[in-house]
């Protein structure tokens, strides 16, 4: 039997509620899942070790999620705010809303015991008071002038991975009827933060679909394929992978909006996992530099200073294809 593949207009013209409109998290597998894939990714990765020491804090992660599922501070939304966030085509847990994280305490006590590599950056959190703390978040998610507030990349990652908590804790708890239609399909319909990357699924009410899978909170929502991620529109996409590295991660490029954000396909590789894929393939954003893209946005669990070169990409070849 020839499967075919419908075109943009026509996914979207049938009846949403057919549709998974939404992929909410699961708290029992969603930090294991990139655990794994990112030791999966790490042997003969030139950040290997980084890729390591990221799944040890996926580890801690799963490991903290399970207690603050319980906690108080993580009360399910009421539906009046739930309603709310309908009527006004908002999302649900703005970014912007968020403060020192809940979940920093117990991750950063647990990574104390797991990632002695970690003991440097660590000493520096736990001496920053709860103002200190939000204040960094707010610097992180862009929200301050970025020339009045340096970001320090030593402890960035380890507060965006204990505000991944926070917010993906929070957004288990959704249901997918919770959702509201946002007038801005580019960003998380819980978080309002924009996607790391997209994901092509397999199986049941997923299969086929492309999903955009929110850095922050997990959250995924569809988004018809061969459509810019960025700016929305259907012109101009293509693709492009990294010879030899297999098909199961690509960039799709727009040329109206000259940005990029990277798809992963689980038909190639059913292991795939958008945000470790995303942050184990840093010669595919070589690569896409060169050829004049620029990155939608960053990955949470990657920050670099404003001086950082990218380097020799040794010779890496890129397979284009045209959209």
């Amino acid at each position: 039997m020839v499967q075919r593949i419908l075109e943009p207009a026509e996914i979207e013209s049938i009846d949403h509620i057919a549709i998974a409109r939404v992929r909410l998290p699961d708290l029992a597998e969603i930090f294991t899942a990139r655990a794994q894939r990112l030791r999966q990714l790490a042997p003969g990765n030139p950040i290997g070790p980084y890729l390591l020491l990221m799944a040890t804090v996926a580890d801690a992660q799963h490991v903290v999620a399970q207690s603050l599922a319980q906690s108080p501070d993580f009360a399910p939304l009421s539906p009046e705010a739930i309603n709310r966030a309908g009527e006004h085509c908002m999302p649900l847990l703005p970014a912007q809303d968020a403060g020192a994280p809940h979940a920093a305490a117990a991750l950063f006590e647990r990574l104390a015991t797991t990632a002695p590599e970690l003991a440097a950056p660590l000493a520096t959190l736990h001496a920053m008071p709860a103002d200190a703390l939000a204040h960094a978040v707010q610097a992180l998610l862009g929200l301050l002038p970025a020339g009045d507030h340096p970001i320090d990349t030593t402890i960035a990652p380890l507060l965006m991975a204990a505000l991944q908590l926070d917010r993906t804790v929070l957004a288990s708890q959704l249901r997918e009827k919770d959702m509201p239609m946002l007038d801005v399909h580019t960003v998380c319909p819980v978080c309002g933060t924009l996607p790391v990357a997209s994901i092509v699924r397999i199986g049941g009410r997923y299969q086929g679909l492309r999903y955009l899978h929110c850095g922050l909170c997990a959250t995924e929502w569809h988004m018809v394929r061969v459509k810019c991620s960025h700016c929305e529109t259907t012109e101009g996409i293509s693709y492009y992978a990294v010879e030899g590295q297999g098909d199961a991660l690509k960039a799709e490029t727009c040329d109206q909006c000259h940005h990029y954000r990277k798809i992963a396909y689980m038909e190639k590789d059913p292991m795939v996992e958008p945000l470790a894929d995303d942050l184990a393939s840093l010669a595919l954003d070589v690569m896409m530099g060169e050829a004049g893209y620029g990155r939608a946005n960053g990955n949470p669990l990657l920050w670099l200073a404003d001086d950082d070169e990218d380097g020799d990409d040794g010779g890496v070849e890129m397979v284009g294809v045209r959209g």
